[in-house]
């Protein structure tokens, strides 16, 4: 059978557009398995070496456990704020409800370096009028990362109540159910895909971020991102293929198992 022309062009383009994707991340695992000493191809051998010299080095593994703990508390933070905000966003109507949609959002918009930069000026300024030190505090690193996983959550939570249909809500408020066992039975039930998607995007986002960290840790600390920034300055050994190469698959994991129990395409 012919295949025509319009699907195999079709076909062609979602194979090319997923080898684009996918060909960064294999060539990463790839060369975190090469024996050399600094990165080459073609690879004399192949060894795992390299995810041993990641565990033994301290930096890598404080940074690792640092980033773990902020992504975590700046994930479950940003829920609490965003779950909220995003129902009201979503089943209310209010004066300027444009406006707070649009300020929830920005942190998506600014580059990151000037986001970074501007929450440090914003710390300081804050110390010098209060007092209360946040700069080179976990505090004031989770509270930066927060605000750079609110949109995700926002978003995603957002457009998983705007799919549903509203009258299943009403109906279940029509059969005697109250707000609060609408909410827990119904709506937050239909926000599942969200919520999961929400939290893993926040999750990585706070996880691999690089330029807020940078700005607010405090001395003796580090994130993972700056450990490999670090460590880029003065090797070019496997090393960081090695510790990306878990981080891909932590994160791809994590995905899977998500998608297993809740259908995260119904968030988007």
């Amino acid at each position: 059978m012919k295949i025509p022309l319009r699907t195999w062009s079709y076909r062609t383009a979602v194979f090319l557009s997923l080898a684009f994707v996918v060909a960064p991340l294999v060539a990463v695992v790839w060369v975190s398995v090469f024996s050399n000493k600094v990165i080459s191809f073609p690879p004399l051998g192949y060894t795992f070496h390299w995810y041993v010299n990641a565990w033994e080095l301290v930096d890598f593994r404080e940074g690792f456990w640092l980033s773990f703990q902020v992504a975590i508390a700046a994930t479950f933070l940003g829920l609490l704020v965003g779950v909220p905000a995003s129902l009201a966003l979503a089943r209310a109507n209010f004066p300027g409800k444009a406006v707070i949609n649009t300020l929830l959002l920005s942190p998506m918009m600014v580059p990151a370096i000037v986001a970074g930069s501007g929450v440090y000026i914003y710390f300081i300024q804050i110390e010098l009028l209060s007092g209360i030190q946040l700069v080179a505090t976990l505090p004031g690193l989770i509270i930066a990362h927060v605000v750079i996983v609110i949109p995700w959550v926002v978003r995603l939570v957002t457009t998983s109540l705007l799919s549903a249909n509203e009258n299943i809500e009403e109906a279940a408020q029509n059969l005697g159910a109250t707000p609060l066992t609408t909410f827990w039975r119904i709506t937050l039930p239909i926000a599942r895909p969200g919520l999961v998607a929400g939290g893993l995007f926040s999750f990585i986002v706070s996880f691999t971020d690089l330029e807020k960290s940078l700005f607010l840790v405090g001395p003796g600390r580090t994130t993972l991102p700056i450990a490999i920034l670090n460590y880029l300055e003065w090797n070019l050994d496997p090393t960081v293929a090695a510790v990306a190469t878990v981080q891909i698959f932590i994160i791809g994991f994590a995905l899977i198992v998500s998608d297993r129990y809740v259908k995260l395409s119904n968030a988007f």
